[in-house]
């Protein structure tokens, strides 16, 4: 039989606790059960390390004893003799939390502005059973607060919030109110308190001068507060942003455009809190871009809308037009063109006046898709058992989705099919498709050779014939021609301008040789090429000779029989041919 059993206990967390076990003559197995688990076997809790079975084993006693109580022991426990089934009554361990200390939001002083009314919020967190509380003042006891109750994920501990209004009429500075939590853990309860302090925010006026002034010039911008308790510190900031270097209450600055949209603010601060105040500059400044306008690629017949937004002060006007034309297409940030063609392609500007001010403009380009158009040479050259080429050149938006080259029964898009060979390079300008024959022969220069370029908006077709190059270079290939830009530039010094431009051709006899030709044609047929530049104080009767491996343009001054060696520089555009 029990001589001892477990009783009801209820203990404040953190205490020694000690639940009695004693079976008389008893020698087996006991076991204590937490909840319906059991804790071990016999003594052996090792997996509890606050929990011991204490008492003489020989006499009987199994005693559970508990250090530092927790909340995890608050449970039903009972002690059981396994060999003899025996059962002790359940015993529940009621274990008492008592609250956090209280804490007032705000405190330890709480600021009012004057006339303001108060609210005071305390929280006793943590506790169980739930904290009680109550408000104090001058010794007594403020009725009306809102009490709350919230319990935590464990299911035993609460949270008590506790709300205290005070009309602005009811409340003093430097008064003192107590807010005081308790519970059966902590009867006596823990208390904190709170000193009222009636302040005003500082009362702050920015000023600025000059105004308005123009963009460059300097600004002082001075901030003047009245506050009780008195000012802190001022912080500057403009358009959002603090300016570290500003501490005091004055700001002198040169000011620039941005000063127009983003405000200079002055915050002044004391213990209460801060006010601020901001203002903007009236300054005088041009043109901005706001919002800039892109670049557009519109279909043939569709509208095409450019938006162009500028700032300035004093007020702007806007003119679009389009590059070359001074004709004025709109007036405002919106240019649209109905129903493009391929004529309104090019660049557009947006111009932007501020009168007495400035001026800006912004240009974009207007790219209008279409057709497929090939603007390549009808007739072209190579020699007899050569290789050869001919080239279509195509402009396209959007760039061309096939180019096919056909000719008799033979159609050849990439690659190469026997002698003939098709090659397709994108440029800048547009694409150049290229026929390579490996081996000229006489029916090549009977052959008709169609370029056909396809987009989504249609095709272009260009018919090239090819002809037979008259003439042959010289065992040492050393044809040149040689070519001077039009007129001389006289100087107020007297100088002449002399420019040359020399090239190496395959054949003298070839028209893009003959005509001087500088464009794309010519620039494949050119072999080595160089350019120069020669000034001379009088105007020279000039003897000019060519060497054959570095296309040096050497000038011989007849009155001094002194020769120059000329070096390169950008060619000029070529316009009458002189010598060979």
């Amino acid at each position: 039989m029990f001589s001892q059993q477990p009783q009801d206990l209820v203990v404040v967390a953190g205490q020694l606790v000690t639940l009695p076990c004693s079976i008389p003559g008893y020698n087996g197995v006991v076991l204590w059960i937490k909840n319906g688990l059991a804790l071990g076997v016999g003594r052996d809790l090792s997996g509890y390390p606050r929990y011991t079975v204490t008492g003489n084993h020989g006499s009987g006693e199994h005693h559970l004893q508990i250090q530092h109580v927790e909340l995890t022991d608050d449970a039903v426990f009972e002690c059981q003799a396994v060999q003899a089934a025996m059962r002790s009554r359940p015993a529940r361990l009621t274990v008492l939390v008592p609250p956090e200390d209280p804490v007032i939001s705000g405190g330890p002083v709480v600021s009012l502005r004057a006339g303001d009314p108060l609210n005071l919020t305390c929280h006793a967190d943590n506790a169980k059973p739930a904290a009680s509380i109550i408000w104090i003042r001058n010794g007594e006891v403020l009725n009306g607060a809102m009490y709350s109750k919230t319990l935590l994920r464990d299911g035993k501990r609460e949270s008590t919030v506790s709300t205290l209004y005070l009309s602005p009429s009811n409340i003093e500075t430097g008064q003192q109110i107590i807010c005081k939590a308790s519970n059966k853990a902590v009867p006596n309860g823990k208390e904190t308190s709170v000193t009222i302090d009636i302040q005003h925010l500082p009362l702050v006026n920015l000023s600025v001068e000059p105004q308005p002034v123009l963009e460059g010039n300097l600004v002082k911008f001075h901030c003047s507060a009245k506050a009780n308790p008195p000012v802190t510190h001022y912080r500057w900031a403009k358009g959002g942003s603090i300016i570290k270097e500003v501490s005091g209450d004055t700001y002198e600055v040169i000011v620039d455009h941005s000063f127009f949209t983003e405000p200079v603010s002055c915050e002044v601060t004391n213990p209460l809190g801060s006010t601020n105040i901001s203002r903007n500059v009236d300054v005088y400044f041009g043109p901005r871009m706001a919002a800039e306008p892109q670049s557009l690629q519109v279909d043939l017949g569709s509208d095409a809308v450019f938006n162009c937004a500028w700032t300035g002060n004093p007020s702007l006007t806007i003119v679009w037009m389009k590059r070359g034309s001074g004709v004025v297409l709109s007036n405002e940030n919106l240019l649209t063109l109905k129903s493009v063609r391929q004529e309104d392609a090019g660049k557009y500007v947006c111009r932007a006046v501020v009168p007495r001010v400035g001026a800006g403009e912004k240009e974009v380009s207007l790219t209008v898709n279409g057709p497929p158009t090939i603007s390549s040479t009808q007739t072209q050259q190579a020699l007899h058992g050569e290789k050869g080429q001919i080239k279509c050149f195509i402009r396209s938006t959007p760039p061309p989705d096939r180019i096919a080259w056909s000719w008799k029964e033979t159609v050849l898009e990439s690659g190469t099919s026997g002698r003939y060979t098709v090659e397709t390079v994108n440029t800048e300008e547009g694409v150049i498709s290229t026929l390579t024959m490996s081996n000229i022969v006489p029916a090549d220069f009977q052959t008709i050779y169609n370029c056909t370029a396809w987009n989504s908006f249609g095709s272009d077709t260009e018919i090239i014939r090819l002809k037979e190059q008259g003439g042959s270079q010289g065992s040492t290939g050393s044809t040149f021609l040689l070519f001077k830009s039009r007129g001389w530039g006289f100087l107020e010094s007297n100088q002449v301008a002399f420019y040359v431009h020399c090239c190496r051709c395959p054949n003298p006899s070839l028209p893009t040789c003959k005509q001087g030709t500088h464009g794309h044609d010519y620039a494949s047929q050119m072999h080595t090429h160089s350019c120069v530049r020669l000034s001379v104080n009088k105007s020279p009767q000039l003897n000019a000779s060519i060497s054959l491996n570095e296309c040096k343009l050497k000038v011989i001054r007849q009155w001094d029989n002194e020769t120059i060696l000329l070096g390169k520089c950008l060619p000029p555009q070529i316009t009458e041919r002189f010598g060979n």
